[in-house]
């Protein structure tokens, strides 16, 4: 196999083993391509190898967990405790094992670039909460997709789910695009890494709850997301972006469980 083609099938196998880890739930079938795809790496390219392996060890942590919604104390428990060390080991692993980068670590956090945000990006922020607003009730409501999110009893378990959506959404950005995609981008270019660490991310949502026709919307916002990051190499302005979507996808969850709350969607059912 000629070593550009090994590359290419060593991070396909990595990344395409989320869909059997997370959409398909075929354990430990899954872990397979995902142990092949990291050997294949080390012996065509030792560093592309050692990336690779960075990206197994957060998603094999993920996968040690049910990612189904969960508000009770346990389940925040797990998810905060899986989900963090997702993020923590590779990047401890590539600053202070690995050395990468003269020992700064290839996986980083950009929070302060120094860089104002460009009018672009302002008007593209207004739009995204316009798009969640007309798009996310049909989706949740219509499909019944939110009926994989617990019931809302009380405005306690509304609060957890406030907690829940955030720290969630903010962990995605951590994660897919600061360890998976950066990784990725250091051996591939733009948009092969991008279509690798998208196979990531909308495999984890399905398993997360968004189901039924919801790759239709995760796939494409996956997508773009990488694009941004890529382009602005900023971390805070790809949180923005997720969060103020993830706004819109709590109120309609709300909605979806108790009616009376956030009865302000033109495009629900």
């Amino acid at each position: 196999m000629p070593v550009v083609v090994a590359r290419y099938a060593a991070a396909a196998l990595v990344c395409s083993s989320a869909v059997l880890l997370f959409a398909v739930h075929v354990r430990p079938l899954g872990y397979v391509p995902l142990v092949a795809g990291v050997v294949l790496g080390l012996l065509v390219d030792r560093a592309l190898g050692r990336d690779l392996a960075l990206v197994a060890a957060g998603m094999s942590i993920v996968s040690a967990i049910p990612l189904a919604a969960d508000l009770s104390n346990a389940g925040m428990t797990r998810f905060t405790v899986a989900l963090s060390l997702a993020v923590l080991v590779p990047w401890a692993v590539s600053r202070w094992v690995f050395r990468d980068d003269g020992g700064a670590g290839a996986v980083r956090f950009p929070v302060a670039t120094g860089r104002r945000w460009t009018r672009g990006q302002w008007i593209y922020l207004s739009m995204v909460v316009v798009i969640g607003y007309l798009v996310l009730p049909p989706y949740f409501l219509g499909s019944g997709a939110y009926l994989n999110w617990p019931s809302l009893e009380g405005d306690g378990q509304v609060a957890r789910l406030f907690v829940g959506v955030n720290a969630v959404g903010l962990w995605d950005e951590l994660f897919f695009i600061c360890v998976v995609f950066t990784l990725l981008c250091r051996h591939f270019p733009v948009q092969v890494a991008n279509v690798l660490q998208a196979t990531v991310f909308v495999s984890f949502l399905w398993e997360l709850g968004y189901r039924e026709w919801g790759p239709l919307l995760t796939i494409p916002f996956a997508l773009v997301q990488g694009w941004i990051f890529a382009r602005y190499k900023s971390l805070s302005y790809v949180v923005a972006v997720h969060l103020l979507f993830d706004a819109v996808v709590f109120a309609v969850l709300v909605h979806g469980h108790r009616p009376e709350l956030f009865d302000v969607f033109v495009t629900a059912p």
